[in-house]
């Protein structure tokens, strides 16, 4: 009978054991399902399928975990959505910077630091008698030649030749490119300049045809007005003369205007043509002041010099005479608030210096860099006569001399015109 007891006790020990150890092996069973289902949706989103989720419910413990991972898919899917139209709305603009870039008249192309061509425009291939991808990697130098006394990246206005468009002109600009990386590479604009550079020989030709054929009838009319006040023509009363002085005063300043612009086309043509002489500073000086002070009468203004000791320069006494009146003529129309003009002169190592001083209304600091440029007045803005060339000529004679002028001015303060000579 114990011996029966005992073993329907181990038997029945052998069916509980049985149950659970089945009920365990279910359990894991479904965590292994469930952990094979969470390792595919992973790998599917690993490849990039967005849309993948977590459908069945396999045990509420791990209702949470699914979740979490169905809202992470749904997150990526929603992120994965911008950065797409990022992607297509950064390609459109691109496209439309490309389009834009193209279709420009000039000329765009990046080279890196040993010179080589990285990419280009379709303008660059046109003049360059290339294909897009045939240029790239090339030399620049394959295809322009500049000065070699300048590097072409540091190249500003610089004209150039293309070899396969040698009929045009061309000037280029270079733009150093700042990037984050270590590399260097520089972008250079050409520009075909070859009609704006007709159209100015045509104008300046133009201009230079109709002041010489204007200054023979201006001429002809100073000298009859003199004759007339030379009394040839019989006697003048006192109205009639004051009448033909203020002629002769405003035929004078056309002649001059004249001249100066048949000077200006002499210069550009052949350049400033020198015949140097020992000139006496002191005395020269002395002498232009005199001749010029007349004028300044007219203005109430007075021409006072200031002279160290005589120096002999050597130089054109005619151009440098045109200098010096002409500085002194705009420091006349300009010294309308004081009634003094100051002529100084001075020494400086290798030079030596003329000052032309007046107490006006003075020049604006952004003008200051614009009063030597052709064409530029600033008698403009105060409706008085000039054509603007009068610095430019002057800035060409004292550098045909190997010298300089320079300009320091305060407004409503003064003005200072140096000339610089060699000595």
């Amino acid at each position: 009978m114990l011996w029966y007891l005992l073993n329907l006790g181990i038997i029945i020990i052998f069916i509980v054991l049985f149950i659970i150890s089945r009920q365990t092996t279910k359990r894991w069973s479904k965590i292994n399902d469930y952990l094979g289902v969470v390792t595919n949706t992973v790998n599917s989103v690993r490849y990039g399928n967005l849309s993948t989720k977590i459908d069945e419910i396999y045990h509420p413990t791990y209702q949470n975990v699914t979740d979490s991972i169905n809202r992470m898919v749904e997150t990526l899917n929603d992120r994965e959505k911008m950065i797409v139209e990022y992607q297509s709305e950064l390609m459109r603009q691109n496209k439309l910077l490309e389009s834009v870039i193209n279709s420009l008249s000039d000329g765009i192309l990046i080279i890196n630091d040993k010179l080589n061509i990285l990419r280009v425009t379709p303008k660059i291939c046109e003049w360059f008698g290339v294909k897009g991808q045939d240029v790239i990697g090339k030399n620049i130098f394959d295809y322009v030649q500049i000065s070699e006394e300048t590097s072409i990246k540091k190249a500003k206005n610089l004209d150039i030749f293309i070899k396969h468009t040698p009929t045009n002109n061309f000037v280029i600009n270079t733009i150093k490119l700042s990037l984050e990386d270590d590399k260097k590479r520089y972008v250079i604009l050409i520009k075909d300049v070859t009609n704006e550079r007709e159209i100015e020989t045509l104008k300046e030709d133009f201009v230079a045809t109709l002041t010489h054929d204007l200054k023979v009838p201006i001429v002809a009319e100073s000298n009859i007005i003199n004759f007339l006040l030379d009394g040839k023509f019989g006697d003048i009363n006192d109205k009639q003369k004051v009448a033909l002085l203020n002629m002769k005063n405003s035929n004078e300043e056309l002649v001059n205007l004249v001249q100066i612009i048949l000077e200006t086309y002499k210069v550009k043509e052949t350049g400033v043509k020198l015949v140097k002489e020992n000139i006496m500073l002191n005395k020269f000086i002395a002498e232009v002041a005199a001749e010029t002070q007349p004028i300044a009468n007219n203005a109430g203004i007075t021409i006072y010099y200031s002279l160290n000791r005589d120096i002999n320069v050597m130089a054109d006494k005619l151009q440098l005479e045109r200098v010096l009146k002409n500085l002194i003529s705009n420091a006349i129309s300009h010294s309308n608030t004081k009634d003094r003009i100051d002529i100084k002169t001075g020494e400086i190592p290798g030079y030596v210096t003329i000052s032309v001083i007046d107490y006006g209304q003075g020049i604006p600091k952004k003008d200051l860099k614009l009063i030597f440029n052709k064409y530029y007045s600033a008698a403009k803005k105060f409706r008085k006569i000039g054509t603007g060339l009068g610095l430019y000529l002057s800035q060409q004679i004292v550098k045909s001399h190997g010298g300089e002028i320079t300009v320091n001015s305060e407004e409503n303060v003064q003005t200072e015109f140096c000339v610089k000579l060699p000595t």
